[in-house]
């Protein structure tokens, strides 16, 4: 995955030391299907996914990994998830602490295709079709789909 220049940016001050960010995660929908795509890093199938920039919106973020990632037009329609991911140790000793924002997100235009090699393979598949895709995203994807529910969330007490 290509990493944004402010992250390397602060990689060469605090070199592997744990690194909060925010992500997003896009659970974009088209009709009965969700789209989906697998990551070209790990072979893992997922929801698009992408770290906010600095000053950026994370709806915008989550609209803008589409594009870029899978080449799809989307419209960000509600925060389904607010979740901190457990930290993650990357081979070169890099650790994040992964803030991730999960958006509903619905299809506007464009057929998906692997836009930046991030995806090896991009698609619209149905909700019984998921069972290469992890429990983690599952549950995206299950928290996306109301269309009105409120964010779901832990802590706060």
């Amino acid at each position: 995955m290509t990493t944004p220049e402010f992250v390397l940016a602060l990689r060469e001050k605090i070199g592997t030391a744990p690194l909060p960010l925010v992500g997003v995660t896009a659970i974009v929908f088209r009709d009965e299907k969700v789209l989906l795509g697998k990551r070209a890093d790990n072979g893992e199938w997922q929801a698009v996914s992408g770290i906010v920039e600095p000053g950026e919106e994370p709806a915008d973020t989550a609209v803008r990994e589409c594009l870029e990632e899978a080449g799809v037009v989307v419209r960000a329609t509600r925060l389904a998830a607010v979740q901190q991911i457990p930290r993650i140790v990357y081979e070169n000793g890099d650790e994040v602490d992964y803030l991730d924002l999960v958006f509903r997100c619905d299809w506007v235009s464009g057929d998906p295709h692997p836009a930046d090699g991030e995806l090896t393979e991009v698609g619209w598949y149905g909700l019984g079709e998921l069972v290469e895709v992890d429990q983690t995203h599952v549950r995206k994807i299950a928290l996306a789909i109301a269309e009105d529910d409120p964010a779901t969330f832990a802590g706060g007490r």
